[in-house]
């Protein structure tokens, strides 16, 4: 561990290393943390891309989809030459130009009941950049049940929400707490719904920052809240929720 910050690295880093909230053993910690990020689209882009600029080690990503043209306008790690290849392979690639330094793990597969526990077990951080609701909740569940720190994030239109769980707190309320009912999925559906393109940089940029300030273990502790981002209207608030009766948090 002592020899793990070298010359290059310390010049990698050195604007975050000068963060009196960073420093050398932030950095560490950083470097050895374990992120899983599950979507590879609008969220997961700028979350893929900037923890990999930070120097987290490990990094998984789970997706199944390949490139599309009308990704392109929202999903900033694509280009029109990446149009029909698979979004993980992509990925992998252009994150090991960015930090070759990174351990990349791609999962070139839909997340379910069937396959999660196995891609879960090898990681402390989970980031939902998920476009519907019933992968949301399975993550909820899974993050909960193995005590993992979960970074749930949504857009539509120019609205976005950002949820962190740190399932350790046993106290604490979870995804399910929140929502009385399932949502629809048309109300993440960028299709349907529609979606300014920037916003999903803005939000995926959050969550990113939720998970390095996790890591860091700095910042607001309270795993109570919600941040709602209306971009139309320039107005950031949060909303705080408390564990609901029955929840399925009251069975771990």
């Amino acid at each position: 561990m002592n020899n793990i910050l070298n010359k290059k690295l310390i010049e990698r880093y050195s604007r975050q290393l000068v963060l009196k909230d960073v420093g050398a053993p932030g950095q560490k910690k950083i470097i050895k943390s374990k992120v899983l990020v599950v979507g590879a689209g609008g969220l997961g882009c700028p979350v893929i891309d900037y923890l990999s600029r930070a120097g987290v080690g490990k990094i998984g990503i789970v997706d199944h989809d390949k490139v599309d043209i009308s990704n392109i306008h929202r999903q900033s790690l694509y280009n029109s030459k990446d149009i029909g290849k698979y979004k993980v392979v992509v990925l992998k690639k252009k994150i090991k130009l960015i930090n070759s330094l990174v351990n990349i793990k791609i999962f070139k597969e839909r997340i379910g009941k069937e396959n999660i526990e196995k891609i879960f077990k090898n990681y402390d951080f989970i980031v939902d950049g998920s476009d519907n609701f019933k992968t949301k909740f399975l993550l909820n569940k899974y993050s909960l049940k193995y005590n993992k720190i979960l970074i749930v994030g949504a857009i539509s239109k120019m609205d976005g929400h950002i949820f962190t769980f740190d399932f350790k707190n046993k106290t604490d309320p979870c995804l399910k707490c929140f929502y009385q009912t399932e949502p629809k999925d048309e109300l993440l559906n960028c299709e349907h719904e529609g979606i300014l393109g920037p916003v999903a940089g803005i939000v995926g940029n959050i969550q990113a920052i939720e998970v390095l300030k996790k890591i860091l273990k700095i910042g607001d502790k309270s795993n109570k809240k919600i941040l709602i981002l209306d971009l139309k209207k320039l107005n950031f608030r949060k909303v705080e929720f408390i564990k609901k009766k029955n929840c399925i948090c009251k069975n771990f």
